[in-house]
């Protein structure tokens, strides 16, 4: 069942008027059971989910590993600005995408040690803890379904189960963890599935927008193989229900095999998984493809 945000404004007896609160209008919530009422800081009454009632671990970077999440999905949001992450000029060094050989789910915002980080909504503090090779890590839980990820911090500047709103200090940027000089590593999950950050929100300006107050993510923009960490991939928001659809339906083509190829090369070019491929052409990771050889690409 589907829910949506109902915003009640008050006005006080003097004439004053209650400030506005941002609001999220709310697309899948599937997860969520019950809607609760809490009072803004502009004192309005807001109806908003319990987004505490499941998955809501403390200690597990991802609580979702058990949900079986279908693409494409419908993504809503009631601002069509966000906060941004750093109180500075965003500059990408490394974007969503392959990179040394292995999957960045996320993207990197150069920063010094020390700068302040802010939350790019409102949300819930899930997870404010050591996280492998992230190092320190604030994760937001928002009232639109999605997670922000913020890594690499050097120091903490909220708590876990802490009420954040949009634009609130998280805490300083730093490289601790698995980093190669000091950056915000930037993560946006949805039930555990990252999707790459700049297909939602553009980084390029400073008018901090978001991409489409609605809008469908398709797997393409939550598979980190099919982009390149070096460059931008080129972004076409899907908007419609419709368009979506038409990614469901699977094309197939012939491709020859070149000198040099592998099976993984060939999947990274082409947008589809090493798995697909074998599968679609009955055989394994480890057969043999030799030049001139025709592979059946279903994607």
């Amino acid at each position: 069942m589907n829910f949506r945000l109902v915003i009640f404004f008050s006005f006080m007896t003097f004439g004053l008027h209650a400030q506005k609160s941002p609001k999220l209008e709310l697309y899948d919530f599937s997860d969520f059971d019950d809607i609760v009422a809490i009072d803004s800081l502009a004192s309005s009454e807001v109806a908003l989910p319990d987004i505490k009632a499941k998955f809501w671990e403390h200690t597990v970077y991802n609580p979702y590993k058990s949900v079986d999440v279908t693409f494409p999905v419908k993504l809503t949001f009631d601002d069509t600005t966000y906060a941004s992450p750093i109180g500075k000029e965003k500059v990408i060094t490394s974007r969503y995408g392959w990179r040394w050989g292995r999957a960045h789910k996320g993207i990197d915002i150069d920063l010094i040690t020390g700068d302040s980080l802010f939350a790019m909504f409102d949300g819930v503090i899930r997870f404010a803890r050591y996280n492998s090779g992230h190092g320190r890590t604030v994760i937001v839980r928002h009232y639109n379904g999605l997670e922000t990820v913020y890594a690499h911090l050097s120091r903490y500047g909220v708590k876990e189960n802490d009420t954040v709103i949009k634009g609130q200090y998280l805490g300083k940027g730093g490289a601790s963890g698995n980093a190669r000089g000091s950056h915000l590593h930037l993560v946006v999950n949805y039930k555990g599935v990252s999707i790459n950050p700049e297909y939602l929100f553009d980084f390029n300006n400073e008018d901090n927008r978001v991409r489409a107050e609605e809008i469908w993510v398709t797997k393409e923009w939550t598979r980190p193989y099919a982009h390149n960490s070096r460059r931008q991939s080129k972004i076409q928001p899907i908007l419609t229900e419709a368009e979506a659809l038409k990614t469901l339906v699977k094309e197939r083509r012939v491709y020859v095999v070149k000198r040099g190829d592998t099976l993984s090369r060939i999947s990274r070019r082409n947008n589809v998984s090493v798995a697909s491929l074998c599968k679609t052409n009955s055989i394994n990771r480890n057969s043999v493809i030799k030049i001139g050889q025709r592979l059946i690409i279903e994607n």
